[in-house]
């Protein structure tokens, strides 16, 4: 069994920066190789923010971003801890949310952060408790 524990959040000013950290205990092979973070607003859907590929191989380390944090968000991951980083720059209003830790096979491309999750839950996938960000103006 999988075991994301994610935090990190907090509240800061528009223009400011905050980094998360999931920490991934349990799993093996394919069921942690992609890690990703998402978030959800009130009202909004849920947006996959950011992935990367952890697993063995030539895509190892390789990154996906939503277009609305390219630029100023960074994903990155410490196999030694196993754990994921996702450092927040430039933060917006609009940035904030509740941001989970996800782990699920389907994350490392363009569409599966996208589009992967689908709207149904999936056995393959396991979320954190999440941690809240907000920013303000």
């Amino acid at each position: 069994q999988v075991h994301l524990a994610d935090s990190g959040g907090g509240s800061v000013r528009a223009g400011g920066s905050l980094t998360l950290s999931c920490v991934v205990s349990g799993g093996s092979g394919m069921s942690t190789n992609c890690l990703g973070w998402f978030r959800l607003a009130p009202e909004e859907e849920r947006e996959g923010v950011a992935a990367i590929f952890v697993g063995v191989g030539s895509g190892h380390g390789r990154t996906h971003y939503a277009d609305s944090v390219k630029g100023r968000f960074t994903i990155s991951h410490d196999n030694a801890k196993r754990t994921v980083y996702l450092q927040m720059d430039s933060l917006k209003p609009e940035d904030s949310a509740r941001y989970y830790c996800v782990a699920d096979w389907v994350l490392c491309s363009e569409w599966g952060l996208k589009h992967g999750l689908g709207s149904a839950p999936r056995a393959d996938t396991f979320w954190g408790q999440g941690t809240q960000v907000t920013v303000s103006s």
